[in-house]
């Protein structure tokens, strides 16, 4: 795989030595099981995979590469690059500018921009919408477009259920900007519409069984539908495809679902002829991390710390993996760690920042933790965490000793 030039302080020797050891031993990737980092009074057990994926390396890279080939230029970024605030912040301070925040809304107005701007379109890509709007004001997009690869491969799929006559069910947060691109990318050839989980899947099926009015259609799935979407007959034939950072396993669910009312309503017989099965649209590094983190929950462990950004999807999901057995704590970086006594963490489901005490039973010898991060979050913040939690321990092997004890 391809390697890339990003800055040095977002990588660790440490954590990259580790990871360069389970490659040797697992080259094909069929180990899932953490990596055991026994520091004596301190075990941390450190996911399989975790941090920087593809798509986030390649558009750090062009990025700082951008910044660097247009001096005296303008940059701008669309809106956040990925959802990291230690990596936004950074592209910030190298001058860049967001033109939009996560949800849309302006905050440079078009008008303001000039063909002679650069404009930096995120990994989360964009809308077809937005594209025609910079290239009507003459903006060249294609040398700056840092679209993750796997996000265009959800973008062919589409396309080609549109070339099959099928309708499109997009399995991804509405709002968010990856499924706002997805959306209008598959618009252009089929329609479409959005379903948040499997409940909102079921509530679509009442009007793919055909007993729901297009009233109550209208209303219930408002904003998630394409233009002159019909329900009476745009459920005659479907496929599923997804935001790349979803669950596979709700995924596959909603796809074996739908595929379950197809039969129902065609015969079994008929199925190919009304329901596309294109496995699921996930990238390989969300397979990766939720594979990773499966691994976790087969093991014991007091607590865990999900390390990455809080508008981060994927880093959710992992989140809502590991509470299904730990107490857990999700973190933005080392900062939120305030001391052996509290922790500041982020409730996902309620979107607020909470204050806990006493999060840390250092009674417990040798204490367990899991740690993992997302697909955007930097090594080098992991490894910060893991620095602060040895300082609250005494007698623990240094990160040294425990590489020549692990013999890598």
């Amino acid at each position: 795989m391809k390697k890339f030039e990003i800055p040095s302080k977002y990588r660790s020797s440490f954590i990259g030595q580790i990871k360069e050891s389970r490659k040797i031993t697992d080259p094909r990737k069929k180990d899932f099981t953490p990596t055991v980092l026994d520091f004596g009074p301190l075990q941390i057990l450190i996911a399989r995979h975790f941090g920087f994926c593809y798509g986030v390396e390649n558009a750090i890279e062009i990025s700082y590469r951008t910044v660097d080939e247009n001096p005296g230029k303008r940059v701008f970024l669309l809106s956040q690059m990925i959802h990291n605030p230690l990596v936004n912040k950074d592209l910030e301070s190298k001058g860049i500018r967001f033109l939009m925040d996560t949800s849309g809304n302006q905050i440079v107005p078009w008008h303001d921009l000039t063909a002679l701007d650069v404009v930096l379109i995120p990994a989360f890509g964009t809308t077809i919408e937005i594209e025609n709007k910079l290239k009507e004001i003459g903006i060249q997009i294609e040398k700056y477009d840092t679209t993750c690869p796997f996000v265009k491969k959800v973008w062919t799929m589409s396309e080609k259920l549109g070339s099959q006559d099928a309708t499109v069910i997009i399995h991804g947060k509405h709002a968010h900007e990856e499924t706002r691109a997805t959306f209008s990318h598959s618009t252009q050839k089929a329609p479409s519409v959005v379903v948040k989980d499997l409940d909102e899947a079921k509530a679509l099926a009442v009007f793919a069984r055909g007993e729901g009015t297009k009233e109550d259609f209208y209303t219930r799935f408002k904003g998630k539908h394409s233009a002159n979407f019909d329900p009476d007959i745009h459920f005659n034939k479907v496929g599923v495809v997804n935001q790349t950072t979803m669950l596979a396993s709700d995924t596959h669910e909603i796809a074996e679902y739908f595929k379950s009312i197809m039969i129902v309503k065609f015969g079994e017989e008929n199925l190919s002829d009304h329901f596309v099965d294109t496995r699921d649209t996930l990238c390989y590094a969300t397979n990766d991390n939720q594979d990773a983190t499966y691994g976790l929950l087969k093991e014991q462990a007091d607590l865990a710390i999900v390390v990455g950004g809080y508008n981060s999807s994927n880093t959710s999901h992992l989140v809502e993996l590991c509470e299904r057995k730990f107490p857990t704590y999700f973190i933005s970086d080392v900062t939120e760690i305030k001391s052996e006594n509290k922790i500041q963490h982020f409730n996902y489901e309620k979107k607020e920042l909470r204050l806990t005490n006493d999060w840390l039973p250092k009674s417990i010898k040798p204490l367990r933790i899991v740690l993992t991060s997302g697909a955007s979050c930097p090594d080098a913040a992991v490894d910060a965490v893991l620095d602060k939690l040895l300082s609250f321990f005494e007698n623990t092997l240094n990160k040294e000793q425990l590489l020549v004890s692990m013999g890598v």
